[in-house]
């Protein structure tokens, strides 16, 4: 697409949602044999970090509040606001799904922006929004730290990350933009 130098698969869970340890495995940092760096988890092809029960009990006693669910009408408002994020700041809104703990989001931006950026816009105008039409979460937070930001290295990638989200188990809504179906 003119304009638009890089793809990225973003994915943020909700508040309490999926924490360190998990049973279903996580995606964290772990330290490397010679202790000399950390390894980061969070890249295409790399496994999840084994379940580590005591670590997610601890993770659990931590949160200040009960895990957010989403529901439709929050899945609603942040695809209004994920569309209007996109269009301020010049980038190529391809789609989005979301479910009640996560959301998965598709841009397409120009130059090489730095991801951390991309992910905090995403999650902190999605916050904004769910904050003046639903009021602030009990946790005070829509969101877990961080997420995952993962580069779409060619069209194959994109397509493929376009088909994860329309292969979604029980969305809330999945929305792809009608341009995606000129690409194939």
């Amino acid at each position: 697409m003119k304009g638009i130098d890089r793809y990225w698969f973003i994915t943020s869970t909700t508040y309490g949602q999926w924490l360190p340890g998990d049973s279903r495995g996580s995606v964290s940092r772990e330290n490397v044999a010679d202790a000399s760096h950390r390894k980061v988890q969070n890249e295409f092809g790399v496994p999840y970090s084994e379940p580590m029960p005591e670590l997610n009990e601890a993770s659990r006693k931590l949160l200040k509040a009960d895990p957010v669910y989403l529901t439709l009408p929050h899945a609603e408002r942040l695809l209004t606001q994920f569309q209007e994020t996109c269009e301020v700041r010049n980038w190529l809104f391809v789609g989005t799904a979301i479910m009640a703990n996560h959301i998965h989001v598709i841009v397409g931006v120009p130059g090489d922006p730095d991801p951390d950026g991309l992910l905090r816009d995403i999650k902190a105008y999605g916050s904004r929004a769910l904050n003046r039409t639903f009021g602030k979460p009990e946790s005070e937070r829509w969101w877990t730290k961080g997420g995952s930001k993962r580069k779409l290295p060619n069209q194959t990638a994109l397509l493929n990350a376009v088909q994860y989200l329309r292969d979604q188990e029980f969305p809330l809504l999945i929305w792809i933009n009608p341009i995606v179906e000129t690409w194939a």
